[in-house]
């Protein structure tokens, strides 16, 4: 019999959760705690110091900082341990480190993983990656950001070798700095070189293109691992076509008017509450057994949004 490893079961036991943030960046953390039974709150609009303040009033034990920045992260890391509670995350050196460009390339190059070539300007390709207390790690797809509020995943400029070494790599990386949790490597892609070019810790808002390829929730995933639990796999290859043909993932951010999705195969939306008010934003997640797919997939959920 499996373990049973629900974050109820697992040593970092939580009474509610403070979840930094609002609208679509704070959507994810907050689904996830609320699946996992975690009681939890929402910042109303609070920031560093006053929201961990609020969180201890409300009796809050765990700061989730949902999709912040680095910079953010470790400012309520600090104030987070210099209240008594736990935080959603690296430690503060990790942080520190992963908010310094130069650290985290030293970090990495001192792991023996090779890094990018700073002259050269190229679009970095991204890949999270979950690790466990016990140092068990699995590297996820990796996701090419496309423009402003677009991105597809995986990369069409990976052969399935550059791919499975990529995985290799940020699985690496990941495990040699001490990683708990879930971060996002980026590397760079020069001719056949892949190189590391800087991490972030936790959410970033791109997680739903490895979920809808993996059927892994990386926001409860994280929950987990910072709870103590043990990493879980995928139960299907990508997509169930085996290594090398992962299928095609595509997101994209939509703002409002617009509205409606009569959803469908392959189409996800992820929407905070409000209908638009004060939140005028929603992302649009679509996958296929390939790209003609995911793409027919888009232009059908696009006209309907467009439309409505």
């Amino acid at each position: 019999m499996e373990p049973d490893d629900s974050l109820g079961n697992q040593p970092g036991d939580w009474r509610s959760v403070m979840v930094a943030g609002s609208g679509l960046a704070a959507l994810r953390a907050g689904q996830a705690c609320t699946e996992l039974g975690l009681p939890w709150h929402g910042s109303d609009g609070r920031h560093g110091d006053e929201l961990v303040a609020h969180a201890r009033r409300l009796g809050c034990d765990l700061l989730h900082p949902a999709e912040a920045g680095t910079d953010v992260q470790l400012s309520l890391a600090r104030a987070s341990r210099r209240a008594g509670l736990d935080f959603v995350g690296p430690g503060d050196s990790l942080l520190a480190a992963m908010h310094d460009p130069a650290a985290s390339r030293r970090l990495i190059r001192e792991a023996g993983v090779p890094l990018s070539p700073m002259e050269e300007a190229c679009s970095p390709l991204h890949l999270p990656v979950l690790v466990d207390a016990q140092g068990q790690a699995l590297a996820l797809i990796e996701h090419e950001i496309l423009g402003p509020g677009r991105a597809v995943a995986p990369s069409e400029r990976l052969t399935p070798e550059q791919r499975a070494y990529l995985g290799q790599l940020a699985v690496k990386g990941a495990q040699s700095i001490g990683l708990v949790g879930l971060a996002t490597l980026s590397f760079s892609l020069v001719g056949n070189r892949l190189g590391f070019a800087a991490m972030q810790p936790g959410l970033t808002g791109y997680e739903g293109l490895a979920e809808v390829l993996t059927g892994l929730d990386l926001a409860v995933e994280q929950l987990r691992l910072i709870g103590g639990g043990r990493l879980r796999r995928p139960r299907v290859g990508h997509m169930g076509h085996g290594p090398g043909r992962p299928g095609q993932a595509r997101l994209q951010q939509l703002s409002f008017p617009g509205g409606f999705l009569s959803g469908g195969p392959g189409v996800r939306l992820d929407r905070p509450r409000g209908d638009g008010a004060g939140f005028p934003d929603a992302r649009l997640l679509v996958w296929g057994r390939d790209a003609a797919e995911a793409e027919r997939r888009e232009r059908r959920a696009l006209a309907e949004w467009e439309c409505s």
